[in-house]
């Protein structure tokens, strides 16, 4: 059964055929056991149908006050929201349902069904995005998708969805989708105890982020918080000794620039202290293992 055929409004399943709520004409349910079994939930939502051009207007307004729930509400129409529009209004409608599903797993709400079902609809839009020709938009929404793989505990899947951006990255020559995918495959790499890759992998992303088109998207800064902790951990003092400066006042002028202090600039201090403690001891003169090779030293990050 493909993943964008209808499921269950209950169960989730994905049946030959499905019945729609006679009231509200949105949910749809394998039977009436599934019915019954969910009408607790639905009856706070269940009413008679507006027309399909209010729906449109109420998605797009509950969308811009970051409304999810009021998004949600009218999942069950979006198909018919997007039956006969073309590519580009079909990409808008699924952002608003992803964003919705986004928001409601950060809201600790059936966060690991919210994040298959925003899987299923970015799959659809980096379709869309293909078909569009918008090649960057479509690299960076497949970088998304695997971060979303990595929150699942599918780290094989995650990396090939890096890979896959960062082929769309060379094919049509967009740094800042190289930088995304090389971070996001570092990453991996480093989690998986594969420092020397890793670390070359999050180099390039470095590098990537110093040429990327868009100066919008902080791409340096995130190739930096990965990179300085992994060359501590891998013994590479020196350079990690020149790049974090660059990363403390990157993080400093991005807590600026959102009027709070962000988490990057916390782990600029702690890289600080880190790289301070491995310098000084006197075990790195005497030859012996860095402290920064220990478990104790990389369950700290």
């Amino acid at each position: 059964m493909s993943s964008s055929a209808p499921r269950c409004s209950y169960c989730g399943k994905q049946p030959a055929t499905l019945k729609r709520c006679s009231v509200c004409k949105h949910a749809s349910y394998c039977g009436a056991e599934c019915q019954n079994a969910g009408w607790k939930k639905h009856k706070k939502t269940c009413a008679p149908p507006l027309p399909l051009n209010d729906v449109v207007e109420k998605v797009r307004a509950a969308h811009a006050a970051r409304d999810w729930r009021g998004v949600l509400e009218f999942e069950g129409r979006m198909e018919e929201m997007m039956g006969g529009q073309p590519d580009a209004t079909c990409s808008a409608i699924l952002v608003f349902f992803i964003t919705a599903h986004s928001s409601c797993r950060h809201s600790g709400v059936d966060g690991r069904d919210r994040l298959l079902s925003a899987a299923r609809l970015m799959e659809r839009r980096i379709g869309l995005l293909g078909r569009m020709e918008r090649f960057r938009d479509q690299g960076q929404l497949i970088c998304a998708s695997g971060i979303n793989l990595v929150l699942l505990g599918r780290e094989e899947d995650a990396a090939k969805q890096f890979e896959r951006a960062r082929a769309v990255g060379a094919a049509h020559g967009f740094f800042s989708v190289e930088a995304s995918s090389c971070l996001g495959l570092g990453q991996l790499a480093i989690n998986d105890g594969r420092d020397e890759e890793g670390v070359e992998l999050l180099q390039n992303a470095l590098v990537a982020a110093r040429l990327a088109e868009d100066e919008g998207i902080n791409l340096e800064l995130g190739a930096l918080s990965a990179l300085v902790p992994a060359l501590i951990v891998t013994n590479a003092i020196d350079e990690a000794e020149q790049l974090l400066p660059r990363l403390r006042e990157a993080a400093k002028g991005d807590s600026q620039k959102k009027g709070r202090f962000d988490i990057t600039e916390l782990q600029g201090v702690l890289c600080s202290a880190r790289l301070h403690e491995v310098m000084c001891t006197p075990f790195l003169l005497l030859g012996t293992p860095s402290l920064c090779s220990t478990p104790a030293f990389r369950q700290g990050w």
